[in-house]
């Protein structure tokens, strides 16, 4: 097969480092992207429609937890990394990679305004020798029926005057051990010529690359992966519960389970889900299925289990408090943690603010402490709140304290030494003593005592 001169044009730049990435959206994808990209010799020209995240950027200031802004500043400041507002700047890339967001609707159904948004800027100033790469999760069929012809409508043809592919974000905020350089990465190609301009690029700045046969196949590889942990989660969320009415604790039970060496993969239940990944992208891909005339049953029965979960916990909050003749109404909670995972500070869909709104609904008086969240603002969906300092005194002054997220900075030794009722969502409070802790599948039993070795041979 003949290579375009364009694919071949392209080529040379991304191997002689002269080819220019642009970067779509500046946030929890793409920045991190972008200082790859940077580190591995590109120029990186940064594309948000926000005036005052470029303007940080530029000032060599990240406002994304997973990136210091030391190792930011030294790209910045080199001229290697550059953020802009100005659409019309796309033209002076070689690269494209688009990283915008991907909510879902208020009907549950995909909102793609944001990569319809960029990809008409990205049209606007298509030039031949230009390389896309979608990177936001998405329902199958979005790189080839939604941008290909978008793209197309000025006449260049895509694997010979520019280039498309679809490779899925895996990006796992917080995690120090998986990031983008080492954490493999799907990539699918319109054409055979596209998935080698890409796979030439990345396969220099992320250390595994994982070929597949068309865009599709990657689209739906970020959505397996994600729709395989909700539904696994939902199955934990749901043994909770049947733990709690055989009055067994599932944390035990779990850890037990993973004891087998083989058939057994861990999932732990908690308030619900978050993050912007497993609550939402099994719903692109029952979307999908749905304008297919199938419906993917064990999508949406996960789904409701797990956004069940929130008021799971405030009726265990309700009954913890019952128990000491007190009612919901007028107690004062202390929600501990509000970032959907330990040691972040992203609120995406967090469980916790789902269960501050169902607190304070019923009438109690909610409070909470994150150390890395220090207010929460009122986004027509969360109210506003701020964080307070935890401390011995206000442990004391609360009737509840409600564990949602397992931030490990925080004293839990103190928080069970000084509270009078804990709900522990999260078994962050296993193995300590003091006051009374009620888990997800009732009050914890204390430990089993290790048998003596004459009973055992016995």
């Amino acid at each position: 097969m003949q290579v375009s001169n364009k694919a071949t044009e392209l080529l040379d730049r991304i191997e002689t480092q002269k080819a220019v990435c642009g970067v779509v959206g500046l946030g929890y994808v793409g920045l991190p992207l972008a200082v790859e990209l940077a580190g591995a010799g590109y120029r990186v020209l940064g594309f948000d429609v926000s005036e005052s995240v470029c303007a940080g950027i530029n000032r060599g200031h990240s406002h994304i937890q997973d990136i210091p802004s030391e190792r930011l500043a030294q790209y910045t400041e080199s001229g290697m990394i550059e953020a802009t507002t100005d659409m019309t700047r796309m033209q002076e890339s070689d690269i494209l990679s688009v990283c915008v967001p991907t909510p879902l609707a208020k009907s549950r159904d995909p909102d793609v305004s944001y990569v319809v948004a960029a990809t008409e800027a990205i049209a606007a100033s298509l030039r031949p020798g230009q390389l896309i790469i979608l990177e936001s999760t998405t329902y199958p069929g979005t790189t080839r029926e939604l941008m290909l012809p978008m793209l197309e409508s000025a006449g260049l043809r895509v694997g010979e005057d520019f280039f498309l592919c679809f490779s899925p974000e895996r990006v796992d905020p917080g995690n120090e051990i998986w990031q983008v350089h080492n954490t493999p990465k799907v990539l699918g190609g319109v054409t055979r010529e596209c998935l080698n301009v890409a796979y030439a690029l990345y396969s220099r700045v992320i250390e595994r690359i994982v070929p597949v046969s068309s865009p599709e196949a990657a689209e739906l590889t970020k959505l397996l992966e994600n729709t395989f942990r909700s539904i696994n989660i939902a199955l934990a969320n749901e043994m909770a519960q049947v733990c709690d009415r055989l009055n067994v604790d599932v944390f035990e039970v779990i850890e037990a389970a993973a004891t087998k060496p083989f058939g057994f993969m861990k999932f732990t239940p908690g308030p619900g889900i978050g993050g912007h990944c497993i609550p939402l992208d099994p719903h692109y891909l029952a979307w999908k299925m749905k304008t297919l005339n199938y419906k993917t049953r064990m999508i949406e029965l996960a789904g409701e289990v797990n956004s069940e979960m929130p008021e799971y916990v405030v009726e265990k909050v309700r009954d913890a408090l019952n128990q000491y003749r007190k009612a919901l109404n007028g107690s004062r909670i202390l929600v501990l943690g509000v970032a959907y995972k330990r040691e972040i500070d992203d609120l995406r869909e967090s469980p916790a603010l789902d269960i501050m709104r169902l607190l304070e609904d019923k009438g109690a008086l909610v409070e909470y402490h994150d150390p890395y969240v220090p207010e929460i603002r009122d986004d027509g969906h969360s109210r506003a709140h701020q964080g307070v300092e935890l401390s011995e005194q206000l442990l004391h002054d609360m009737d509840c304290v409600v564990i949602t997220t397992d931030h490990q900075v925080v004293d839990y030794e103190m928080v069970v030494r000084n509270a009078k009722l804990i709900v522990d969502t999260r078994n962050a409070t296993r193995g300590l003593t003091g006051g009374v802790i009620i888990g997800l599948s009732g009050q914890r039993p204390a430990l089993p005592q290790q048998p003596e070795a004459a009973l055992v041979s016995a």
